[in-house]
């Protein structure tokens, strides 16, 4: 089977085999599988998806072609190519009598349930990339016990980084460099894991998780992540019985977080032109995207659009922008909500705003933000993707925000909402309050102060208070 999707800033439709795409639906169908991308070997089944990949429309709803050269210059009349939502809601068609929803075969949108979300394998996975935390000694045994495993009894080819080989405590572990000789590297920003990697193993904190995901600029393949960090909010695994809770995931017993992304785009000014560059710097991040005034000891002066449309102006120490994923990171740190991972949604919060009436805010998943400095702003900005890729940008660079259609499928340790819950209860001690007293315990100091012939003015007498 064949799919067609049109990517957000592109102006051709890309034919993709139907086991290299992630979160595609067919217009005409209401349920679909979701598969991924690598040997393609892991889909989701019986799950209504509700992501149909981006689809440049006009008014009435047909699908169109942009040229190149108009697709950074457009205006949003409706008409921008732009990413709907992941798990847009649209649950009934109809409303009352005679009202209803225009009819739109190319954008068919349904809530996801969650808990429908359940990981099976099509095809046997062969092929897993270990993520180690850096810089800890006490990571490397649980690594070298993993790997060995991997290889020796599940006989999968097993993907490592470069700089991994050439740690000297790696090295002088004993009984690695048998193994060491079986295992396959990778260079970051040099080799492409695309349609290499079946199956992720994070060991380590949320850091390890962040890095996986920035390694996959499209299709994720699923990823169980290890608690062997220090704060593990994304982790939720324990290592004490790997091999059990391995087996179980690669037998397709396991429950997944769509985890969705940001696609970030910067588009930078030509000083010459005054036009857009042809070659913006295009990212997705699973945590935050983050404009602050840098170095600068001025107020950053922020213009903030949605869809088009100028929303505010900010001044202040910055501006984040984040997923459900990260609303418990950066964002909640800065006065936002805390946000299920399964809720469609982006979060735009403002750093220290110099106003009392500037207050985080969260708008549909699909939606299309940018953010550009305002022409009177006194210095630069600088914006980093999920704390890395440091950039700088002056007055005519803009940066454009919206919903990636390649979700990052985080495999559960028991489901959706249990994980979570334990994640806020555990890492950030969310509710953890004392407890009220029963009345049981407090019935002798009501009993001592339950007569009803006290009154205010028996207390003020001398021989009342002597008693």
């Amino acid at each position: 089977m064949m799919m067609v999707r049109c990517d957000s800033h592109s102006s051709e439709s890309v034919t993709h085999n139907a086991s290299q795409t992630f979160g595609w639906k067919s217009p005409t169908n209401n349920k679909a599988a979701v598969v991924a991308s690598s040997p393609q070997s892991m889909m989701i089944t019986n799950v209504t998806t509700t992501a149909t990949g981006i689809w440049p429309l006009d008014l009435e709803g047909h699908t169109r072609n942009v040229k190149p050269e108009d697709q950074f210059s457009r205006t949003r009349s409706g008409t921008w190519p732009r990413t709907r939502s992941l798990n847009a809601p649209s649950p009934i068609q109809q409303f009352g009598p005679c009202g209803r929803i225009m009819k739109n075969s190319a954008m068919v949108m349904t809530i996801q349930d969650p808990a429908s979300q359940r990981l099976t394998w099509y095809k046997p996975p062969l092929t897993v990339l270990v993520i180690k935390k850096v810089r800890d000694a006490t990571v490397l045994p649980p690594f070298v016990q993993l790997v060995k495993w991997l290889i020796a009894e599940k006989r999968m080819v097993v993907f490592v980084e470069h700089s991994v080989l050439d740690d000297p405590l790696l090295s002088n572990h004993p009984g690695f460099n048998m193994t060491r000789d079986k295992l396959m590297s990778f260079r970051e920003g040099k080799d492409d894991l695309t349609d290499k990697i079946d199956f992720i193993v994070c060991l380590g904190g949320d850091g390890t998780l962040l890095y996986a995901s920035s390694l996959f600029q499209q299709s994720v393949p699923p990823v169980m992540a290890f608690h062997l960090g220090s704060l593990g909010f994304l982790t939720p695994f324990e290592f004490d019985n790997f091999e059990e809770q391995v087996t179980n995931v690669l037998e397709g017993h396991a429950a997944l977080t769509l985890r969705s992304r940001l696609r970030c785009i910067v588009l930078r000014k030509d000083d010459a032109t005054g036009k857009a560059t042809k070659a913006p710097t295009s990212l997705l991040v699973l945590n935050e995207v983050v404009i602050d005034r840098g170095p600068s000891p001025y107020l950053s002066n922020i213009d903030l659009y949605l869809d088009g449309k100028h929303i505010t102006s900010v001044q202040g120490d910055g501006l984040i922008v984040s997923t459900p994923t990260g609303s418990t990171a950066y964002a909640v740190a800065a006065g936002a909500s805390m946000i299920h991972p399964s809720v469609p949604a982006i979060m735009v919060t403002p750093i220290c705003p110099h106003s009392l009436s500037f207050r985080p805010i969260v708008v549909p998943a699909g939606v299309e933000l940018k953010v550009t400095l305002h022409p009177d702003a006194r210095n630069t900005a600088w914006v980093s993707f999920d704390g890395r890729h440091h950039q700088e940008m002056n007055v005519g660079d803009s940066l454009r925000v919206t919903t990636s259609i390649y979700p990052v499928p985080s495999i559960c340790a028991q489901d959706q909402i249990s994980d979570w819950f334990d994640s806020l209860a555990e890492c950030l001690h969310w509710n953890v309050r004392k407890k009220q007293r029963h009345l049981d315990e407090l019935s002798d100091l009501t009993r001592s102060h339950s007569s009803s012939n006290d009154t205010l003015d028996s207390l003020d007498r001398p021989d009342t208070l002597d008693s």
